[in-house]
């Protein structure tokens, strides 16, 4: 799960993703110790203090720790979540509980005095290029005023929509301006997306887990749900799915092959072939979810299911709420075979997006500060997930396990014993600390002792000893020991 980028990082910060891929791969096996300093750094042809500051990033991160006169041993990592069996599939629409759970989370989750560990939104402006979006802004009211004293007619931004059809070729989507439809954030294309394709009644399949405001979407437009098996490193059993569609009983699928929320996985690309050839074939539309694709730790990117849509029945939806400015809420949709009916739906919904902050956003990708803005919370990403995790692996129960995710910060804990996740949240609100129960993210009951943990926060005091009471209280309810150092 390592970023490298030669251009931007420096000899020790290269070595430390080296031997973190080295760590997560097995080379070094928890409890092995790593070469000492003056072999590692021959080996490397550094300098011994390169391979010193090497060994402190990964002592942050939680992936080894130093014993006087012994050197450097990888700390217990934590062990990966099994396969699930397939469930049989059944339709469901959300309960009035699921409802209020949801409501309830938001309303914490909004609450000023607590302290979040499972929001998925960055809530520091260092997370973001707020500086330079400003100063473009800025520069544009200078230059063109008028920006904000005329109507944005559509089909909007022609300088944003050129830029993301450019930038869609890194995901291996073909596209033209004309083929992109600019939305009020990633979650007005998917609404968009599904009232082009469904109809009241319909049947939309899901992975689950899955993000959990798709189901009062659902509800709102009088969709049935199908959850379709998932597994927690692979995604989307396509057996099943392949099953269900010759079944006929799906009317449409929503889906986030890479870097999925919540689980973190990204599908291998054979099975990304594989479902946009299904839903071609079968001729079902699949709204796919790309708004962590540019989030992946590696590179080249892995390609959106989108770049192997023969016959356009893949809308591809995302946004830049999690990368440049959540206030914009600016996101887009490439609908395939549905783009002349969605561009009409969007122009009788919100008709357009404001044209100075798409011109905005279309000088910011058109000057490559994205690039390099990416780059920066790429890794920084990657690293805040393994300090996570290294913090989890010491504080929580023992036999807790967790998702090791290819991107972006999100990542999925199941806790042992059959501790009641929404119990946990319950007791944590008088602690006046927020995460997310895994019963949200199912209309199952399947993810009763789960949880979602968020790494898109400062790694400040505060919110370490928030993760570290959270594991002290899920020991407490458990009966389980921590593993401890």
């Amino acid at each position: 799960m390592s970023v490298i980028d030669p251009q931007e990082s420096t000899l020790y910060s290269q070595l430390a993703e080296t031997l973190a891929d080295a760590i997560h791969n097995g080379t070094f096996a928890p409890g092995s110790r790593l070469p000492a300093l003056r072999r590692c750094a021959s080996h490397h042809q550094v300098s011994i203090n390169t391979v010193l500051a090497a060994y402190r990033i990964l002592e942050d991160r939680g992936l080894i720790a130093a014993r006087p006169q012994s050197g450097y041993f990888v700390r217990s990592v934590l062990p990966s979540i099994m396969t699930r069996p397939d469930h049989r599939a059944s339709v469901h629409s959300p309960s009035s509980e699921k409802l209020d759970l949801i409501d309830a989370v938001f309303a914490a989750q909004n609450h000023p005095d607590y302290t979040n560990i499972s929001l998925a939104c960055p809530q520091n402006s260092d997370f973001f290029p707020t500086a330079k979006i400003s100063r473009i802004m800025a520069s544009l009211m200078r230059r063109e005023p008028e920006l904000i004293g005329r109507y944005a007619l559509p089909p909007g931004s022609q300088r944003l929509r050129r830029e993301v059809a450019r930038r869609s070729m890194d995901l291996g989507i073909r596209l033209t301006a004309e083929d992109v439809t600019l939305t009020h954030g990633c979650m007005e294309a998917l609404q968009l997306a599904l009232r082009t394709v469904t109809r009241p009644g319909d049947c939309v399949g899901l992975e689950t887990p899955t993000y959990f405001y798709l189901f009062p979407l659902l509800a709102s437009l009088d969709l049935k749900v199908i959850e379709i098996p998932t597994d927690p490193r692979h995604g989307l059993s396509l057996d099943a799915l392949e099953m269900l569609l010759r079944e006929k009983r799906l009317n449409a699928i929503v889906a986030m092959p890479t870097v999925q929320n919540p689980l973190g996985f990204t599908m291998r690309l054979e099975d990304k072939k594989r479902l946009a050839k299904l839903v071609n074939d079968y001729q079902v539309p699949l709204i796919e979810d790309g708004l962590y694709g540019e989030l992946q730790f590696c590179w080249p990117l892995s390609p959106a299911v989108k770049a192997f849509d023969r016959d356009g029945w893949v809308l591809y939806c995302t946004g830049y709420t999690k990368t440049v400015a959540p206030d914009f809420h600016v996101g887009w949709i490439a609908a395939g075979r549905f783009t002349r009916t969605l561009a009409r739906l969007k122009s009788v919904s919100s008709l357009t997006e404001s044209r100075l902050l798409s011109e905005t956003l279309g000088h910011f990708l058109e000057s490559g500060g994205y690039d390099h803005h990416l780059r920066t919370l790429r890794r920084r990403y990657a690293a805040q997930v393994d300090e996570a995790r290294g913090i989890i692996a010491r504080h929580f129960p023992q036999g807790t396990r967790a998702t090791l995710p290819e991107g972006g910060f999100v990542f999925w804990v199941e806790l042992p014993g059959n501790l009641d996740s929404v119990a946990l949240f319950h007791r944590l609100l008088q602690e006046k600390i927020c995460l997310t129960p895994g019963a949200l993210y199912t209309l199952s009951d399947r993810c009763n002792s789960a949880l979602r943990l968020s790494c898109c926060y400062p790694f400040d005091d505060r919110y370490t000893w928030a993760l570290k009471r959270t594991g002290a209280l899920a020991c407490e309810m458990s009966g389980i020991a921590a593993n401890g150092d």
